[in-house]
């Protein structure tokens, strides 16, 4: 698993080479990213805006600090709404209309992300990041403009799209405003489900103010009454000792070397940054580099990534209204000889919220790449990023099982589902 998983790898770092933000060694320090452009692109594929505008989403998602408060859930909130703008201004773009002129598909979607991602950074309620963000991402902007670019752009109307693109912006984070996230009402119920939480053996307990994640939002796919509650009850207690005692198994068996193996594997994906731009944000840089290696249009690479991450979104809605459903202790809480690798998230166990996201991607992928090869490798990430949150102790085999299943409906129901 972890051999054939490593070829994403690869496929990220060629992905990652081509990058237009480089890694900054200040994660502290939003200027230090540097505005390159698209440099004298010899293929379509290399010349996405959608891809090249997602790279620098998911670089200030890492290396931002402070980091959002409800990091996990902002994050994926983060780059649905981005590509779900990204998707609609390219679509904008190339419908069918009497203009005289034909807008750059590649300024709609460049300006549709500038916008998007400078009204999600700037007015999320709380939360105060760098100031210098809004007009970091329009330097980004002016220096694809004024680079070589792919040829095929060469005789668009840029100031249509852009118009295009801050018009499809807008009407994007109107959306994204009727959602919940950030709705009072949706904070003061969450609050009231912590005060009447479940006690006693083999439930979960908090520590300090437990992680709303995307309890309470609006899915685009899933029917709010019907469709996020549907996992079966968790173990009994004598049931959960067992998986526990499992956990600590798993853990702790083993030559030193497959034990360290196993860390590295878990800490790979403990995508918290600096580590990482969050799952969700992992999931997005593989698929870009699918979307590259693959040779995706603008256009296809637009409505990859919206799809993707729309299911992840919904994949973690209904996570996190099972796991306040049923409050499960995490395997720490029930056998006290687990020590977990790194911090445990403040939030119940069952099911686990990575392999809920990765599932919901890994789906959507493969739907997108249904070659055997590309298949197999994303069979093989989302097995590891499952089993990975077994090896760090946080999380039951079950979890890890139910989490696929969440993931896996909320693929099922995007597929059949519209974003346009």
């Amino acid at each position: 698993m972890k051999d054939r998983y490593r070829n994403i790898l690869k496929l990220a770092a060629v992905a990652a080479a081509a990058t237009t933000l480089a890694c900054s060694e200040a994660p502290t320090d939003v200027q230090s990213v540097s505005p390159s452009a698209s440099a004298s692109a010899e293929h379509f594929w290399d010349a996405l805006a959608t891809t090249r505008w997602n790279t620098r989403a998911t670089h200030l998602l890492q290396f931002t600090t402070p980091t959002p408060p409800n990091g996990q859930a902002w994050a994926s909130r983060t780059l649905t709404y981005l590509s779900l703008a990204q998707y609609r201004a390219a679509l904008a773009a190339t419908a069918p209309t009497n203009r005289s002129k034909h807008p750059s598909i590649s300024a709609a979607v460049g300006r549709a992300s500038v916008d998007i991602l400078t009204h999600l950074y700037m007015e999320t309620p709380g939360y105060s990041p760098p100031s210098a963000i809004p007009a970091t991402l329009e330097q980004m902007l002016a220096a694809d403009r004024s680079a070589p670019g792919w040829p095929g752009e060469a005789n668009t109307d840029v100031a249509l799209g852009d118009a295009i693109g801050r018009q499809v912006a807008a009407a994007v984070w109107s959306q994204a405003q009727s959602d919940g996230y950030t709705a009072p009402a949706t904070v003061t119920a969450f609050n009231a489900v912590q005060a009447t939480r479940a006690v006693g053996a083999g439930y979960w307990v908090p520590n300090g103010a437990a992680v709303r994640s995307l309890w309470g939002v609006r899915p685009f796919f899933l029917d709010p009454a019907t469709e996020l509650i549907v996992a079966p009850p968790p173990p009994s207690f004598a049931d959960l000792q067992t998986a526990a005692a499992e956990v600590l198994s798993i853990k702790t068996s083993g030559t030193l070397a497959e034990r360290q193996s196993h860390d590295s594997i878990a800490n790979f994906w403990n995508k918290v940054p600096a580590n990482g731009p969050f799952t969700a944000g992992e999931w997005n840089q593989h698929a870009v580099a699918m979307i590259e290696s693959h040779h995706r249009t603008e256009i296809e690479a637009a409505r990859i990534l919206a799809y993707a991450n729309a299911a992840a979104f919904d994949s973690q809605i209904e996570c996190f209204t099972t796991k306040y459903h049923y409050w499960v202790a995490r395997p720490a809480q029930v056998n006290n000889a687990i020590i977990p690798l790194f911090s445990t998230p403040n939030h119940p166990s069952y099911p686990s919220g990575h392999s809920c996201i990765s599932s919901a991607f890994g789906a959507m992928l493969s739907y997108a790449f249904p070659d055997q090869a590309s298949r197999d490798l994303m069979t093989a990430a989302v097995d590891e990023a499952g089993i990975s949150r077994v090896y760090a102790g946080i999380h039951y085999m079950f979890d890890i099982h139910e989490g696929h299943a969440v993931g896996e409906r909320a693929a099922t129901k995007a597929r059949a589902g519209s974003l346009e």
